[in-house]
């Protein structure tokens, strides 16, 4: 990977392991988060703890994650000190040099999840995210290529160990989809798909088209928290139309013979939501009010960045409607990001689900002082 120290020399790689290090402990403040982890696991220890799920599974979530950090925060603590050491060892014997390098390279990949983990700043970004991918302008190459681009979401989500529940997806006419959300679990699943929000470009040799001419499609990415409590958030019910279709499942999979999907439409806002994925249509109900929700509040966050970059004084486009990547297929293949312009020559490499180059760069410049 372009950027790597493996050709360094272990005391040039090791000085540098320490100085990353130095600057990771400098922003991290351990004995504030055990504190927190105790203070967590003492509330879970009160009798009746679980009385209330929701908010208890809230606390033991939290409680996981901080203990996980600090996990692996100590560990890697010990991994550095242990390097010096072993640094020595591989200068008067050049047999051990191989392990120490291999050492070494570990401990590189676990300050890189450090120093990415520390990134995520946002209220939300700890938390869960719902994702959805709509098609946009290019009509049947469109829907495929928002198919390739919701295939390719799910299968980065994998990568990074998230789990991912389909939610709703509307199939085109000829190929692909129309629309689809996915629910993407797991340790800050929002701060990471939040980089993916925007509209994905694709160039390409059209495969429906009888003459094979070049064709550009686009697909809007959109992301939202899942946050189970949002008091905050007002829905009135005579703000909300709720409409119950049947639900079909593409792919061979079973369609319903009740109209038990649901889709409803926020009136104030003009958000639509749709479920479909549950057997009974209450529970389509109950899953889309909570995504109503969840889009909400990632609209109230959008209004508090686009203020707070007028405030700056900022031309920065906070509006998740912008083209955030192309993706070319032909004449030449590449990928290359519009707001950092990190790029990778393998599309099918990205398309597979390989975005974390992207996704880091765009977190790096995102944290840069002057940044809404």
């Amino acid at each position: 990977m372009a950027g790597t120290s493996d050709d360094l020399p272990l005391s040039q790689r090791l000085q540098a392991i320490r100085e990353q290090w130095k600057l990771l402990r400098a922003g991290f403040d351990a004995d504030t988060l055990a504190a927190r982890a105790a203070e967590l696991e003492h509330a879970m220890q009160v009798p009746g703890f679980w009385d209330d799920q929701q908010v208890a599974a809230q606390v033991s979530a939290e409680h996981s994650r901080a203990t996980r950090r600090l996990e692996r925060w100590r560990g890697l603590a010990s991994d550095v000190d242990d390097l010096r050491a072993l640094a020595e060892m591989a200068e008067e014997d050049e047999s051990v040099a191989a392990e120490v390098a291999a050492q070494m390279a570990t401990v590189e990949e676990h300050l890189a999840e450090l120093e990415e983990e520390r990134l995520f700043s946002g209220r939300y970004d700890a938390g869960d995210a719902l994702v959805t991918v709509n098609a946009g302008a290019g009509g049947t190459d469109a829907q495929d290529w928002a198919e390739m681009v919701l295939r390719m979401m799910m299968r980065w989500a994998e990568r990074r160990g998230l789990s991912v529940e389909m939610l709703e997806a509307s199939p085109g006419e000829e190929a692909g989809i129309k629309s689809a959300t996915f629910r993407a679990s797991g340790e800050n699943a929002y701060g990471l798909f939040n980089a993916e929000q925007g509209v994905h470009r694709l160039v390409r040799l059209s495969p429906f088209d009888a003459a094979h001419r070049r064709q550009t499609s686009f697909a809007g990415v959109e992301v939202s928290p899942v946050v189970e409590q949002a008091s905050d958030i007002a829905i009135e019910d005579d703000d909300l139309q709720i409409d119950t279709y049947r639900a079909s499942g593409a792919g061979g999979q079973h369609v319903n013979k009740t109209d038990s999907a649901v889709r409803i439409t926020h009136r104030p806002s003009g958000i639509v939501v749709q479920c479909q994925n549950e057997r009974s249509q209450s529970a389509n109900k109950a899953t889309a009010l909570a995504m109503l929700r969840s889009k909400l509040i990632e609209a109230e966050e959008r209004k508090r960045r686009e203020e707070i970059a007028r405030e700056k004084g900022e031309a920065q486009d906070v509006n998740f409607g912008s083209q955030i990547r192309s993706y070319v297929l032909h004449p030449y293949t590449m990928v290359k990001d519009h707001r950092t312009d990190f790029e990778v020559g393998s599309a099918e490499r990205v398309l597979d689900g390989d975005l974390d180059g992207f996704v880091h760069a765009y977190l790096l410049a995102a944290a840069k002082p002057g940044r809404g």
